[in-house]
């Protein structure tokens, strides 16, 4: 069993180095001669013993040696990266994210923990797991404005035994007219997350999809994953109605109503692309209903383009459900191809 302190080889590359910490059953941090921690796999290394081929009297001196605290060699300083600002990222931000090394098959390969600081703020951190009724450090230090940490892999075999995620975080910065309070966040996650593919979405820190959890937000993972169908669905309605649609009357004769959903909701995180499609949907629905009864002659909605989900499903829905009105594209030079008239009286 390899252990911290091993002096190890690498079987896939020249060279070796000194085990500074298991990550998990599968993976150890190795720090190679010029002073960099590596993330090896186990199978790829294999330990030396060094005194083992030395005769006793060698032997004896290498271990007076290395007591001598004058012979024992300066640690190779790596040199500090400058911080990195942005502006308008002054408030604290910081996410956890786990990124896939097999994007089409995310739980086949191995899966990295980063930790992302998005902000102008240095971060000191302590990433801990919660198993037992007890909590284990794992990685903890300070980060750089605008940098991300690699924490500890998991492979699929541990997804069904994985730990509550637990982080402490305290942002501050060089010079600043207040102090940022503590955060403390703990994360339970449901294996059955990283198997679906939904739960992956791109992101400006990595060319790869990944599984983004926002650390400084309500804590809305844990939440969902208690609730039953009926229960979600009743969240999404009630979601809904917390937010004013946004109407707008162009004319006498012209409604136009956004459908885009940071208009129709106050905050969709924890909602599937299904559940947001049905929020749009059902506000449709309901827009149109009320414009035919109030004699409404024409109607637009703005959907935007994206990727033509919205737009396809609407005008299935006034194909099959409102096939008596007559609708079409509307003005390109009011809305590019981001919107749909429907005209429900004639002139």
């Amino acid at each position: 069993m390899i252990k911290a302190g091993d002096k190890v080889r690498f079987l896939n590359a020249v060279g070796g180095g000194v085990v500074k910490s298991v990550i998990n059953k599968t993976m150890v941090s190795v720090e190679d001669s010029d002073g960099f921690e590596v993330p090896t796999q186990i199978s790829q290394l294999v330990v030396v013993d060094e005194s083992a081929s030395m005769n006793p009297e060698k032997r004896s001196a290498a271990l007076r040696a290395s007591a001598k605290p004058e012979e024992i060699p300066a640690v190779k300083e790596l040199p500090k990266a400058e911080p990195k600002y942005v502006a308008g990222k002054d408030s604290p931000s910081c996410f956890l994210i786990f990124v896939p090394q097999d994007e089409a098959n995310p739980v086949e390969g191995e899966l990295k923990v980063y930790l992302i600081n998005d902000s102008n703020n240095f971060l000191l951190f302590n990433y801990s797991h919660l198993k037992n009724k007890a909590y284990r450090s794992i990685e903890s230090g300070k980060m750089n404005p605008n940098s991300k940490r690699y924490l500890e892999s998991f492979s699929r075999f541990d997804l069904n035994d994985l730990p509550e995620f637990q982080l402490q975080l305290l942002f501050f910065r060089e010079e600043s007219p207040k102090l940022e309070p503590p955060v403390v966040k703990n994360l339970k996650l449901n294996p059955m997350k990283f198997y679906r593919l939904a739960s992956y979405e791109k992101t400006k820190y990595f060319s790869q999809q990944v599984i983004l959890l926002s650390l400084l937000g309500p804590d809305m993972e844990a939440e969902i994953s208690k609730l039953t169908e009926p229960e979600l669905t009743q969240i999404v309605l009630g979601k809904e109605e917390r937010k004013e649609v946004v109407k707008r009357t162009v004319s006498p004769d012209l409604l136009e109503i956004d459908l885009h959903l940071h208009e129709l909701l106050e905050d969709s995180r924890g909602l599937t692309n299904h559940e947001m499609l049905e929020v749009q949907l059902g506000r449709f629905r309901n827009e149109l209903d009320t414009a035919i009864e109030n004699g409404t002659r024409r109607i637009v909605f703005i959907h935007g383009i994206g990727n033509g989900t919205l737009k396809q499903e609407l005008r299935k829905e006034l194909t099959t459900k409102y096939k008596k009105y007559y609708f079409q594209d509307a003005s390109f030079k009011e809305y590019g191809y981001g919107a749909t008239m429907v005209i429900l009286k004639n002139a």
